[in-house]
C-alpha cells in the first residue's frame, strides 16, 4: 500500500528516543543484555523502542501500521515499541499492559489516541498529574506531572493479549527501568490485572520486598511493598490496584471517572 511499516529511529519523529545507531535486541538474550548494559535510563528507552526479540509482535504492529486503520489512513504509524515515558524521577509509576494497535503503535506514546487514554489523562489532568486533559499524539504538549508511564510489554500484540513467552522476554526492560526510578517512587498504580501480574517480577529483580502470597487484584487493592536496599529511604511503596478503563469497562460502568479520579487522588496523597 505505500505505507512505512515503522518509522526509522533518528529520522525526526518528535520525541523518539532512539538515533540510527541505538543497538537492536534481536532475541530474549540480547533483551537481557542490553537492558543491563544500558548506561542510563535515557539510553534504556532508546534500546526499548527498537526492540525486534519478538517476531510475531514485531510482525504484528507493523502489519498494522502498513494496513492503517480507515480513520487514520493518512497518518504515519509508529510502528515500534513503546518506551517509558513521563518524569526521570516519578513519585508514581502507572503501569499498563501494552500499547493498543492504533493507539500507541500509531502515535508512538502509551495511552495516546485512544479512549482507554482519553479517560486516563483526563483523570490524571483532574487530580493534577497531567499537564493536558488529553493526549492524542507524540510532541502535543502534553507532560505527566510527578509520575512515568511503562508497560509490561513494549509492543502492540494481536488481541491485546502478548503470550507468556512474549511477556517474559520483555520483563528485562520493565525491570530495568523499575530498577533506575526506584529512588523517587513511592507508588506503582497497576492498570488492570494482568499489569498486576506482570510488574511483580520486575519488582522483585529490581530488589523490592514483595508479600507472599501474591495478593489478589482488585479495583482499590493496596499492598505495601519494601524498597530496594540500595534506597536510603526505608519507608514503604504502595501498590494500587485500577480497573482498566477500557471501552468496555467504561461502557458498562464498571470504571467510572469518579473511581478513576478517587484512585489516582490516592496515590498523588501518599506519593
Amino acid at each position: 500500500m505505500g505505507n512505512a511499516p515503522f518509522v526509522p529511529p533518528g529520522s525526526g519523529w518528535l520525541d523518539d528516543p532512539a538515533r540510527p545507531d541505538t543497538p537492536v535486541a534481536h532475541d530474549a538474550g540480547e533483551v537481557v543484555e542490553l537492558a543491563a548494559k544500558a548506561p542510563d535510563l535515557d539510553e534504556l528507552c532508546a534500546r526499548q523502542s527498537v526492540c525486534r526479540a519478538c517476531d510475531r509482535l514485531v510482525e504484528w504492529r507493523e502489519e498494522v501500521a502498513v494496513r492503517r486503520r480507515k480513520a487514520f489512513a493518512d497518518e504515519e504509524y509508529w510502528g515500534r515499541p513503546i518506551a517509558g515515558w513521563g518524569e526521570a524521577e516519578p513519585r508514581i509509576l502507572i503501569v499498563g499492559l501494552a500499547p493498543a494497535a492504533h493507539g500507541g503503535n500509531r502515535t508512538g506514546r502509551i495511552f495516546t489516541g485512544d479512549r482507554s487514554g482519553d479517560w486516563l489523562f483526563a483523570s490524571l489532568h483532574r487530580v493534577g498529574l497531567a499537564a493536558q486533559p488529553t493526549s492524542v499524539h507524540s510532541g502535543d504538549g502534553q507532560r505527566l506531572l510527578g509520575a512515568r508511564m511503562v508497560a509490561t510489554v513494549r509492543c502492540a500484540p494481536p488481541d491485546n493479549k502478548p503470550t507468556p513467552l512474549e511477556r517474559t522476554t520483555c520483563l528485562p526492560w520493565l525491570a530495568r527501568e523499575v530498577e533506575y526510578v526506584a529512588r523517587s517512587v513511592r507508588c506503582v498504580v497497576c492498570l488492570g490485572g494482568f499489569a498486576w501480574q506482570g510488574v511483580w517480577p520486575a519488582l522483585r529483580q529490581a530488589g523490592y520486598g514483595l508479600p507472599r502470597p501474591r495478593p489478589a487484584f482488585g479495583h482499590g487493592a493496596e499492598v505495601e511493598v519494601a524498597p530496594p536496599s540500595s534506597v536510603t529511604r526505608r519507608d514503604p511503596v504502595l501498590m494500587l490496584g485500577c480497573y482498566h478503563p477500557s471501552q468496555q469497562n467504561t461502557f458498562t460502568g464498571r470504571v467510572t471517572e469518579s473511581m478513576l479520579d478517587d484512585l489516582f487522588t490516592r496515590a498523588r496523597d501518599y506519593a
